[in-house]
């Protein structure tokens, strides 16, 4: 056998017991007085060792690269981060022994920096946003490995099953009152989760339908709405991971049937009200998450129906503790959280 294929062999066994140890993610039920008729539940992604759902899409970036051929040892991974998935391609990184660099805008939060450099990596900071992927290509044409998760998400995962986060969910929802969700969540960054969601539902002849929670005026919700690869953001978003500003490769618009636009301050105001539902931070893009399946409760519970809503809490909160959760940052950034505070505590005591 050649010191490559022993390399990617090891690699791979190496990526398998890391797996084996990785239990699976708490599945949280939170019932809601307002909404009696309707189970909600949101699955605990920041409890991954990395702390975030990127864990599962780097494990799955770095298999993609092994398996294709692309990473050889010794070369160094480099991606194009706001800083989740870069957190948890490093700790890949230095598993399996390789540098990493993850590119990113300068504005990341700086908590997610400090982390991607406590596990070994570079931080490579790029003013204007619109150039991470450069970049990162740029890298790559000096010789590192680009893992590429905008371009490669959606294919890395095996969205068939191979305990993918679908499958996951439904067989923890098998006991419950209603294990066949009426819906499932999320947001869309690489567009990875809901590719795959999105699929294996159909794939399991299910009646579940998906909705992508979106910061108001993203690429996905304009390119959903007309089918056009080529829409751009009208509106810029403070929250991380999602609302990109352009419809990427992984964006499947045909599967998904639902997109709810949410405000900025709405996304914060419900990471907030997080904390105290469920006794612990959460990022950004969870509020967002929250807030469009409360939009979707609110009209299940005017028609008379009943059921359940399954969701993602994305990362851990800490990790924005000197960006969402800090006020004088909210209020340089223009951002007044009180109505939004006030109209969602309204409608949970409804």
């Amino acid at each position: 056998m050649s010191a490559e294929r022993s390399f990617v062999n090891a690699s791979l066994v190496m990526l398998a017991r890391e797996a084996g140890r990785s239990a699976d993610t708490h599945l949280l039920k939170l019932d809601l007085p307002a909404f009696p008729d309707i189970d909600f539940y949101f699955k605990d992604e920041a409890a991954h060792p990395t702390g975030s759902l990127k864990h599962r899409l780097a494990r799955s970036l770095f298999l993609y690269a092994l398996c294709n051929g692309r990473l050889h040892e010794g070369q160094a991974v480099v991606d194009a981060s706001s800083g989740s998935t870069a957190i948890s391609e490093a700790w890949f990184a230095r598993l399996l022994g390789l540098p990493f660099i993850a590119v990113m805008p300068a504005c990341t939060a700086p908590r997610k920096i400090s982390d991607v450099q406590a596990l070994g990596g570079h931080c490579d900071l790029v003013r204007d946003p619109a150039d991470v992927h450069a970049r990162a290509a740029w890298h790559a044409e000096r010789g590192a490995c680009h893992l590429d998760q905008f371009g490669l998400a959606e294919r890395a995962t095996d969205w068939r099953g191979n305990n993918n986060i679908a499958e996951s969910i439904l067989g923890q929802m098998a006991g419950e009152a209603h294990p066949e969700p009426a819906w499932i969540v999320c947001g869309a960054g690489t567009g990875g989760t809901s590719a795959t969601l999105g699929r294996y539902l159909r794939y399991r002849l299910l009646a579940t339908q998906l909705c992508v929670a979106e910061p108001a005026g993203g690429a996905f919700a304009r390119g959903w709405a007309t089918r056009d690869r080529r829409a751009i953001a009208t509106k810029a978003t403070v929250i991380e991971g999602i609302g990109r500003p352009h419809v990427e490769p992984g964006f499947l618009f045909e599967i998904v049937d639902s997109v709810i636009e949410v405000e900025d301050a709405d996304s914060i105001a419900a990471a907030w009200e997080l904390e105290i539902l469920l006794g612990r931070r959460y990022g950004g893009s969870s509020g967002t998450n929250l807030i469009a399946c409360l939009q979707l409760a609110t009209t299940m519970r005017a028609r008379g129906e009943r059921g359940s809503i399954v969701s993602l809490l994305c990362d851990h909160g800490e990790r924005y503790q000197q960006t969402l959760f800090n006020p004088e940052w909210l209020s340089a950034h223009n951002v007044d959280l009180d109505p939004a505070r006030h109209a969602l505590q309204a409608l949970l005591a409804s």
